[in-house]
This record gives structure tokens, sequence and C-alpha cells, in this order.
């Protein structure tokens, strides 16, 4: 058997921290750039566009490239007003599925539980809440990873 560690594919919203979120997880500089296309980012992780997830009739390249992962990993903007996950989405995908909260500076407390909920409620098994501009909440992230063999 293939020894390789666990693939895992971001998939959010436009501007919901995704490509932040792989720069912090790289020890990268922060830098903001559209992510234009699926992006393979050190064998590991695959970056996705917004517009993956925004648009119904690109929703069918996500349940494809997601073949190639063994992680699915839903991430939602703190402050973000509502979901573009629908209930049980991750069982789109039949594969481990867990949320990430980005951009909690940005966030109320509710706004912040909001995130949760709905990440929970799209089949996210275990839900992390991080802000890549203050560098919080990557400790139970990481080792979470680490346990999986992600990173």
């Amino acid at each position: 058997m293939e020894n390789r560690k666990k693939r895992i594919i971001l998939i959010g919203r436009s501007m919901a921290g995704k490509t932040t979120l792989c720069q912090y997880l790289n020890h990268e500089d922060l830098k903001y750039h559209k992510t234009q296309t699926i992006q393979l980012i050190n064998d590991n992780v695959i970056d996705t566009p917004g517009e993956y997830l925004e648009r119904n009739y690109l929703r069918g390249a996500l349940t494809v490239t997601a073949v190639e992962a063994d992680l699915i990993v839903l991430v939602q903007q703190a402050n973000e007003m509502g979901t573009m996950f629908p209930p049980g989405y991750s069982s789109t995908f039949a594969k481990p599925c867990i949320g990430i909260v980005t951009k909690s500076d940005l966030g109320t407390e509710k706004q912040i539980e909001d995130a949760k909920k709905y990440l929970s409620m799209a089949g996210a098994r275990e839900i992390f809440v991080t802000s890549s501009y203050e560098g919080t909440g990557f400790e139970a992230l990481i080792s979470y990873f680490e346990k999986e063999t992600v990173l």
C-alpha cells in the first residue's frame, strides 16, 4: 500500500479564507491572491475556487476533484451571513468531513456560533475556529491533521 500523507480538499465561498488558511498552515507570508483554478499545494492540500461552490453548474467539479481527497474540509467565514452549504452537503462526497470557521477575529460570538451550526448541519464531524490574521485556533487543527497524518 502506498504510504503518503492524507490529502484534504478545501471547499468554501470566495473570500472565505481557503488560500490564506493554506498559506498559514504552510508557514508562508499571508498575501491575498484569487484562486482561479483548482490547485494542489504540497501534494496534500487541494485549494478550490469559491465559484465552484457558488455556481451550481460548477459544483460537479468539486465532486470530481474530491475523489482525490481523503478528507473534506468545509470552510465558512465567521461573519458570513448565511451559508452556501446545504444540510447534509458532506454526504455528496462519502468521505470524512470537518469544518473550519475562518476569520474569527471579524465575527461576533453569535456569528461564530451560527457558522459552527451551519458547518455541523452540512455534515462536519469536527469544527475548528481559526483566525489566520491573529494566528489563533490552529493548535487544535494542526493536532487533528497530524493525528490524521495530513500535514
